[in-house]
């Protein structure tokens, strides 16, 4: 399916360049610069040897696409694992330009990007950056050619701000993007036969999990050092911080006293932990609380509009030997009854497994990617691949041990229910499929219709040494 094909690499290196910030002099014009100055130094483009080193190769509303712009997102897509095989300096050009258009008119339709947003990206991806030279900031800097850390934070927080008003602008664009069963059919009756896509293997998986049992009196003895630290910082002026440091067992805010920063439109933590956070007032330390991760207590530090500073101490109880052991016996006794034939999988998963998100469905699992029940074989979860890889249909894996994300360990059994071979696209087999691959080309073609409209209606202008460009955009307004 050759446009199929096209319209994924379009998608993927979309992706790929909206994801990647480049450490590159893409600026935002500042307000107070006059349209007619930015003109003239486009015009200087031509004639002026200053700009012969690092022109301007594009005005794009409030934006300037530099001419050193070009390389360094290439270099930078490489440094990420990315491919420009196959993609030409005008392509990727152009892709820029989009970019540019798209951050333009988020900033036109008052798109929210907070700083806050911003800094905390730049604040992963200096994380990242630094694991790839052993923590060293000088190498880093070198690396970008940088003279100071914080003239390499400012430039990565300006072109963060562009990237996620780009984003902001895409997914508004395409936010109430549907369709129909009439559309998907009408889809994939256009594609030719010899062009269907192939789909790889696909399994479903189910699965029977049993959760060593903390005991009651190990919970109360959590909760009442949590009680004692609460005591400490209120009675005595013990510091919060300082306690969050010594004790919480949250390996990612530990360091950090505990600290958080939580946004009432962007909620990522769980919903317990949110709807303590929330009810607190400014220097109020919570009684302590559970949530999946263990119990906590909080303190609200500062309101800042939509955002919360808080700091937390996580506690987690430990599990004795003896409910370890009981854990794993009590699926051992389980998986006999099921081999023997006294019981099916599926009704022993809802009769002891402790998972409540399968245990009603037979423990089967759910894609998180496609939201049903197959998982393409090539793109399984490794652990879960090296877990089932050796199973037959309906049989039933010895009691494997696990640890989850929090350190606590679990028993599981796995079995495959079904097993769907390679093969070409079938409309009814495939069809969720066959919806998403019509719905992003629908998307496309709606990106398509609005960059249309918003080139003719933006400043647009263009230096003479790209002019020569086959744009897929009329990026030149002929």
């Amino acid at each position: 399916m050759k446009y199929t094909i096209n319209l994924k690499h379009i998608i993927i290196l979309c992706v790929v360049l909206l994801a990647v910030n480049t450490i590159g002099a893409q600026e935002i014009i500042e307000d107070e610069v006059k349209k007619e100055e930015v003109i003239k130094k486009v015009d200087s483009v031509d004639t002026s040897n200053a700009f012969k080193v690092d022109g301007v190769a594009a005005v794009v509303g409030d934006f300037i696409v530099l001419e050193s712009d070009i390389q360094k997102e290439k270099d930078q897509i490489k440094a990420s694992g990315g491919s420009i095989e196959g993609v030409e300096d005008c392509e990727l050009f152009g892709l820029m330009l989009e970019r540019k258009l798209y951050a333009h008119h988020a900033i036109q339709d008052s798109l929210p990007v907070s700083d806050a947003e911003v800094r905390k990206n730049v604040d992963y991806q200096i994380q990242q950056f630094l694991q790839q030279t052993n923590g060293s900031m000088k190498r880093l800097l070198e690396f970008y050619n940088k003279d100071d850390e914080q003239s390499f934070r400012d430039e990565m927080f300006e072109i963060n701000k562009s990237n996620l008003l780009a984003q902001r602008m895409q997914a508004k664009i395409v936010e109430e993007v549907e369709i129909t069963p009439e559309e998907v059919r009408a889809f994939f009756n256009k594609i030719p036969e010899d062009e269907r896509p192939n789909f790889g293997t696909e399994l479903k998986v189910a699965q029977i999990v049993a959760e060593p049992k903390v005991s009651d009196e190990e919970n109360q003895k959590i909760i009442n050092r949590l009680k004692q630290f609460k005591a400490d910082i209120i009675e005595k002026g013990a510091s919060f911080r300082s306690k969050a440091v010594l004790y919480s067992q949250d390996p990612g805010s530990a360091s950090r006293g505990g600290k958080y920063t939580l946004n009432k439109k962007q909620p990522k933590m769980v919903k317990e932990f949110r709807q303590v956070a929330f009810a607190l007032q400014e220097g109020e330390v919570s009684e302590p609380f559970k949530t999946e991760y263990g119990y906590h207590i909080i303190t609200l530090e500062k309101i800042r509009g939509q955002e919360y500073d808080v700091a937390h101490i996580l506690l987690t109880p430990q599990v004795s030997s003896e409910a370890i052991q009981e854990a794993k016996e009590r699926l051992e006794k389980v998986r006999e009854r099921i081999v023997a034939g006294d019981i099916s999988f599926a009704d022993a998963a809802r009769e002891v497994s402790d998972e409540k998100e399968t245990r009603s469905d037979g423990g089967q699992l759910i894609n998180p990617t496609t939201q049903d029940y197959n998982f393409e074989l090539t793109r399984m979860d490794p652990e879960l691949y090296a877990q089932i890889q050796n199973l037959k249909d309906e049989e039933v894996s010895l009691v494997l041990r696990e640890e989850d994300r929090t350190g606590g360990q679990k028993f599981k059994l796995l079995t495959v229910t079904d097993r769907i071979d390679e093969h070409q696209a079938d409309y009814a087999r495939d069809y969720l499929k066959i919806k998403g691959l019509a719905l992003e080309e629908k998307k496309i073609r709606a990106i398509e219709k609005w960059q249309d409209e918003k080139i003719i209606d933006t400043y647009v202008k263009i230096s003479k040494e790209h002019k020569g460009c086959d744009f897929s955009g009329n990026w030149l307004k002929k």
